[in-house]
């Protein structure tokens, strides 16, 4: 983190603000996390902080400390347009592209607040006035933690600590990804001494399935289909699917993973198809070298990671299944 970031930030917040804070369309734990413990921190150090979701986000993080407070643009958007066009200060996090986050994108580009942008995915657009971004860190919840530790370590309270925790337990795939390091575990060490229950966090993220989920993950399972030749499988699952289960928003997180749990793979996809919004979302994940965020990039209008990466695509299932098929035989001399 660079001294000038932190001597700017400090200014800004040399006096009572009225800060917006942003995470992505479909938050996940590590985009709620963070933003929920640096509107709590802002709010302890009396600035009029708000985050604004721009959508609703999954049941299993529906627990978390302060998340009745998050104001969810598509269920409240002339509210939240007042809120950004009154914002001295906007903080938009765990993204890096204002089109992360629909129309709230043109929103926030149009308002006269000062943007900063915090983040730690690849290739950050150059829409914030501040910003921290590395590319290194695990987590932006690692990111915030590191923040609030600099700025005031005494302030971080229990439920700043469970915020950070789960976004980063999330993140690294309970601790097992790449990107975890020595600092990493220091922060969750800490985060525990100021009050975090890592059971209980991992039992409201992990232990919380539905019976409808599990039925959907052995239908996505059943769909599992390898590459000949290749170490690389992917996942289909269609509307209809998604209906027979009683689809809920958050169901499939976590389902692209278990193709990389099969000895010998290092590169599992899964496309899931909403016919509302008319796309095909995918999910890219992979072991070691092969970068899923390149392949995102080139082939299917997406990023993020090395190693997790998200794409998608506007065409047919079949289509959609025949165009990674392609892609993948384009770039198969990287497996061997």
């Amino acid at each position: 983190m660079k001294k000038d970031f932190i001597s700017a930030l400090q200014k800004q917040l040399q006096t009572p603000q009225k800060i917006v804070v942003i995470p992505h369309k479909n938050p996940d734990g590590d985009a709620l996390g963070s933003t929920l413990a640096w509107m709590l921190f802002l709010q302890k150090n009396k600035h009029d902080a708000v985050v604004i979701s721009p959508n609703d986000y999954p049941d299993f993080l529906k627990w978390m400390p302060a998340q009745d407070q998050i104001l969810i643009f598509s269920q409240n958007e002339s509210s939240v347009e007042n809120k950004i066009q009154e914002a001295d200060l906007i903080f938009t996090l765990d993204f890096n592209s204002l089109s992360r986050i629909d129309q709230l994108g043109s929103l926030v580009a149009d308002s006269k607040a000062i943007k900063v942008m915090i983040d730690h995915h690849q290739e950050p657009d150059s829409y914030a006035q501040l910003m921290y971004s590395d590319t290194e860190m695990s987590s932006t919840c690692e990111m915030i933690y590191k923040l609030i530790h600099t700025l005031d370590a005494s302030s971080i309270t229990p439920e700043i600590a469970s915020c950070l925790y789960t976004g980063i337990m999330t993140d690294t795939g309970s601790f097992r990804f790449p990107s975890t390091t020595a600092a990493t575990h220091k922060a969750i060490a800490h985060l525990i001494e100021c009050g975090a229950d890592g059971t209980a966090i991992h039992q409201n993220i992990y232990d919380s399935s539905s019976f409808n989920r599990l039925k959907l993950l052995g239908i996505a399972l059943s769909n599992l289909n390898q590459i000949p030749g290749l170490p690389i499988v992917y996942i289909q699952l269609t509307q209809k699917e998604l209906n027979s289960c009683d689809y809920k928003k958050g169901d499939t997180e976590g389902f692209v993973n278990y193709g990389l749990s099969l000895d010998g793979v290092v590169f599992s996809c899964i496309m899931i198809e909403n016919e509302n919004e008319g796309k095909i979302k995918m999910s890219f994940r992979s072991k070691g070298d092969f970068s899923v965020n390149d392949f995102a990039r080139t082939y299917f209008e997406g990023g993020g990671h090395h190693n997790a990466a998200g794409g998608m695509s506007t065409t047919s299932m079949e289509e959609t299944v025949q165009r990674f098929k392609k892609a993948v035989e384009e770039v198969k001399n990287q497996f061997h």
